[in-house]
């Protein structure tokens, strides 16, 4: 295919465009970065030959870039490609080995925060279609880009963005913005993602920190606050709320089937993270059913007290503690934190203060809709084989896509999953860059034909 040989002989190009985009910060957190790269993003689009535009909703909200090729040979069908052009903080930068935005290549990998979470995604799909341009000066179907740039802080205006733009956004099919590659090299194909609930609970006691001689006296809000959060799961991460899982979708029988033929290797994975056993002693189908459809509750962090270098003896005067629970299809946000707050008051505790940072609900996209098929035959032929998985454990907006737009989500991309994403020393392989980009280009193909 003259298409894919492309690929192969602009490969240089590939890299030099995604160094590009790593060099130009673009941290949502710290709003660093983040107009210049959505400029540089749109001259990459229109340099590939993509018509592209910056929508803005308003003052201080990310701009979105979009990009829209138009089918001459097909133009009753569209696949939308989602993707992001924000990146995580790279602190601690001491813990990188080169710059974090440098782009660094080495042998096969190419390093720094963004070069997969998703710059090196993004670039993938912007390829496949310039490659397809190139060689064909047409498309198989039409083509859209939606790229936003608040992804990394839970894409807050992501749903006002779909409604405003639905016209415009309107598709058939979207690609999502990453997909995981395992240990054995073999493209996971994610049909749903997670939902997030993040909280933070907090207790204050006395108006400033005292002498810890006073502990017979003054009540110590961590000991409070680690009270109120040992009722809410127990020791094997069953959440303890009242009608936590009261709406969850239950799997189907071929969603259990597909779990069950997924493969997972739990020596590899412990070993990359240097554990023993997985929570609850989990092992088999149970490890992967709770990777897919396990709805959790983790302490992200807990800040009380003194927590510097040697010894101080301090009573704190307040202390809090941030959680993330993710969702599993049916679970409502909103019902999820009224749950909460009844909990911790029935619980007699009241007097834990409760602030939502984020709520977001799951989706999934049914195995058997024929755009899955399409996505399953194009990593076939380019990997070698692919592996369908129901959900990923991670958590992104697909739900206000699929309830808005009304379209299936799809994920699958060039991601290796111990590639350090959200961590020091993040890096992209560039053998899966390649490969991912031809696979999209085949997407696009099928896609087309059906």
């Amino acid at each position: 295919m003259k298409t894919l040989q492309h690929i192969d002989s602009h490969m240089d190009h590939l890299i030099s465009d995604l160094q590009t985009l790593i060099r130009q910060p673009s941290v949502s957190a710290k709003n660093e970065g983040i107009e210049e790269c959505a400029k540089l993003v749109q001259r990459i689009l229109k340099k590939s030959g993509i018509s592209s535009e910056i929508l803005r909703l308003k003052k201080n909200v990310a701009p979105i870039v979009y990009g829209e090729v138009k089918s001459i040979q097909n133009p009753k069908k569209t696949l939308m490609f989602y993707n992001h052009y924000d990146v995580q903080p790279a602190e601690p930068f001491d813990l990188w080995d080169d710059p974090p935005f440098s782009g660094t290549r080495k042998g096969n990998k190419i390093f720094g925060r963004g070069a997969t979470d998703d710059k090196g995604e993004l670039i993938t799909r912007i390829k496949a279609v310039e490659a397809y341009l190139r060689t064909t000066g047409d498309v198989p179907c039409n083509i859209k880009f939606v790229i936003e740039g608040e992804e990394e802080t839970g894409s807050a205006h992501i749903e006002e963005y779909l409604k405003k733009y639905r016209k415009k956004f309107s598709s058939d099919g979207v690609i999502w913005e990453f997909g995981y590659i395992d240990a054995k090299n073999t493209p996971i194909i994610g049909l749903g993602m997670k939902g997030l609930l993040f909280v933070e609970l907090s207790v204050s006691e006395s108006i400033r920190d005292a002498h810890s001689s006073l502990a017979v006296l003054i009540k110590n809000p961590a000991w409070r606050l680690i009270e109120a959060v040992q009722t809410l799961r127990d020791s094997n991460g069953n959440i303890l709320i009242k009608d936590w899982y009261k709406d969850v979708l239950a799997l189907s029988k071929k969603d259990l089937k597909i779990i069950d033929d997924e493969p997972f290797d739990e020596d590899v994975f412990k070993k990359e993270f240097g554990i023993r056993t997985f929570l609850g002693d989990k092992k088999g189908l149970d490890a992967k059913k709770a990777l897919v459809a396990g709805a959790t509750c983790n302490i992200a962090g807990f800040v009380s007290g003194y927590t510097g270098d040697g010894a101080k003896t301090v009573l704190p005067g307040s202390a809090l503690v941030k959680i993330d629970f993710r969702l599993v299809p049916k679970m409502d946000p909103k019902k999820q934190i009224m749950r909460l707050k009844n909990h911790l008051k029935s619980k007699g505790f009241s007097d834990v203060k409760i602030k939502i940072f984020h709520g977001e609900a799951a989706a999934r996209t049914d195995s058997s809709n024929p755009f899955v098929s399409h996505v399953k035959d194009a990593a076939d032929k380019v990997f070698g084989k692919s592996i369908l998985n129901v959900s990923n454990a991670g958590t992104g907006p697909m739900h206000p896509f699929v309830e808005i737009l009304k379209v299936p989500c799809i994920s699958i991309g060039s991601t290796y999953m111990f590639s350090r994403i959200h961590s020091p020393n993040e890096f992209a392989r560039i053998d899966l860059l390649k490969k991912t980009t031809k696979c999209v280009c085949l997407i696009m193909q099928n896609f087309g034909k059906s």
